[in-house]
């Protein structure tokens, strides 16, 4: 995975505040506050990206902050760049796992690769 980071304008909403990533449409987030939607701003990108990494889409360069411009028909209240991790292209392995574990894996999981990938995707999430 690469590390990126993508701008995000955070604008006043009728209920709070939006995020938009001017680099992704469609990638857009929100909360009562600021805070709440640049907090789910990081969410949304991750989420966009790997969705992006599934079917296949090409990753966009991210935009310079500065370099935005500025949306007209917003009320823009602050930008923030959000970081994410770009999925990279899958590697073969080989590895060892005691049979009995496989099969167990096989009885829950379509996807022998996908599930170990998770797998370990959220052991390390609880181990950062």
């Amino acid at each position: 995975m690469a590390t990126v980071y993508y701008p995000a304008i955070i604008e006043r909403g009728d209920d709070g505040f939006g995020v938009y990533f001017p680099d992704l449409p469609g990638c857009v987030s929100a909360g009562r506050t600021v805070q709440e939607a640049a907090i789910g701003a990081e969410e949304a990108l991750q989420g966009h990206l790997a969705v992006m990494a599934e079917y296949g889409d090409p990753f966009p360069e991210a935009s310079d902050l500065d370099a935005v411009e500025t949306a007209t028909d917003s009320e823009e209240v602050g930008r923030i760049l959000v970081r994410g991790e770009r999925p990279g292209k899958s590697v073969r392995v080989q590895i060892s796992i005691e049979e009995g574990l496989l099969a167990r894996i096989d009885r829950v999981a379509s996807n022998r690769s996908r599930f170990l990938a998770e797998a370990a995707q959220a052991k390390l999430a609880t181990t950062v």
